[in-house]
C-alpha cells in the first residue's frame, strides 16, 4: 500500500526546489518532510531522490511522483465533480510549453479559463524539441511540442505551424555574409540562439547549405524581447517567428538573410490520457483557439 502522505512530500520537494519550500507550501516543519522522503525510500528499498541543488528524482523517485500527481489530479476532478461549492481548491496543472508560444498565441487562447479561478497553471519553459521530456517524466500533465507521434498513456492534437526566418540587419549581411550565406560565413558570423539546446538554427543551416555546420560565434539569450533586440540592434543574426519580426521586416529594418533559409514549426498538444475534467476542458479551449490563432 502506498502512502500517499509520502509521496505527497516527495513530489512537493521537487515541485517547489527544496525541502524548506516544500515545508512551508505544506504547513510541515522542514525536518518532518525530510523524514517521510527517508521514510519513502525506506520502504521502496531504493533512493528517490539526489540531494542536490534543486534536488532532483531519481528514475524510481520520478515514476513515483508521476503516479501521485496523476492520483491527485483524478481526485481533483472528482471533488469538483460531486461538490455544490463554487469554494473548492483550483487545480494546478503543471504545463510544458516552449517560450515562442507563451510570448504569443498560448494566454490569449486560455485567458478566458484562467479569469475564473478554477485553474491554476505551473509554467515549465524549454524549447518545443524538450518539453516532450517533461512530460515523459511526469512533471507536466500537458505540453506543447514539436513531436507529432503520441507518447504511450498520452495523447496529441496538432495545433499549426509557427514560421521562423533567418535574420539579421541590412548592415550585418553586408559585413559578414558580403557573398552569401556560405558555410564559412555561417560558421564565423555572430549567430543569437534561445538556449543550448535550440537545434532550429542549425537544421536551417544544414538546410540550406547541404552539409552540418559548426557556428564558432554564439550568443545565448533566453528572452524573446532580447533576443529579437540582438537581431535588430545588429549584434547577431539568427531564427525568429514571424508575429515577432513582422514589424521590423515591413520596415526593412531586418531582411532575411538567405530566400529559403526559412521553416514552418508544427506544434502539436500532448496531455496524459486520463478522465481529468479541468485537464480536459482546458485541453479542449486550447487546442480550439490554436488552431485561429495559429492559422
Amino acid at each position: 500500500m502506498i502512502d500517499y502522505k509520502l509521496l505527497e512530500a516527495i513530489a512537493m520537494v521537487v515541485q517547489e526546489g527544496g525541502f524548506e519550500k516544500a515545508a512551508t507550501l505544506m504547513n510541515l516543519t522542514q525536518s518532518a518532510v525530510s523524514q517521510r522522503v527517508r521514510l519513502l525510500e525506506e520502504r521502496a528499498g531504493k533512493i528517490l531522490l539526489s540531494r542536490t541543488s534543486p534536488p532532483q528524482p531519481t528514475d524510481a523517485g520520478q515514476k513515483l511522483i508521476k503516479h501521485y500527481l496523476q492520483v491527485r489530479l483524478l481526485e481533483d476532478s472528482l471533488e469538483e465533480g460531486i461538490s455544490d461549492s463554487d469554494d473548492s481548491t483550483p487545480v494546478r496543472l503543471s504545463l510544458g510549453i516552449n517560450a515562442d508560444s507563451l510570448s504569443s498565441w498560448f494566454l490569449p487562447a486560455i485567458g478566458d479559463l484562467l479569469g475564473g479561478g478554477k485553474i491554476l497553471i505551473d509554467m515549465h519553459v524549454d524549447d518545443q524539441e524538450q518539453t516532450h521530456k517533461l512530460l515523459r517524466g511526469g512533471v507536466v500533465v500537458g505540453c506543447i511540442s514539436d513531436l507529432a507521434s503520441p507518447m504511450q498513456g498520452c495523447k496529441v492534437d496538432f495545433l499549426g505551424a509557427m514560421k521562423y526566418r533567418l535574420l539579421a540587419r541590412p548592415e550585418f549581411i553586408s559585413k559578414w555574409f558580403p557573398e552569401g550565406l556560405t558555410v564559412s560565413a555561417a560558421e564565423n558570423a555572430p549567430a543569437v540562439m534561445f538556449t543550448r539546446k535550440d537545434m532550429l538554427h542549425y537544421k536551417i543551416l544544414q538546410r540550406v547549405l547541404g552539409e552540418a555546420i559548426k557556428v564558432k560565434a554564439i550568443h545565448y539569450v533566453p528572452s524573446n524581447d532580447q533576443f529579437m533586440k540582438m537581431i535588430s540592434s545588429g549584434y547577431a543574426y539568427g531564427m525568429v517567428p514571424d508575429w515577432q519580426s513582422k514589424t521590423l521586416r515591413s520596415k526593412g529594418e531586418v531582411v532575411e538573410v538567405h530566400e529559403r533559409a526559412h521553416d514552418s514549426v508544427k506544434h502539436y498538444w500532448h496531455c496524459w490520457n486520463i478522465d481529468s475534467m479541468p485537464l480536459k476542458t482546458l485541453s479542449k479551449r486550447l487546442v480550439n483557439k490554436a488552431k485561429i490563432l495559429l492559422s
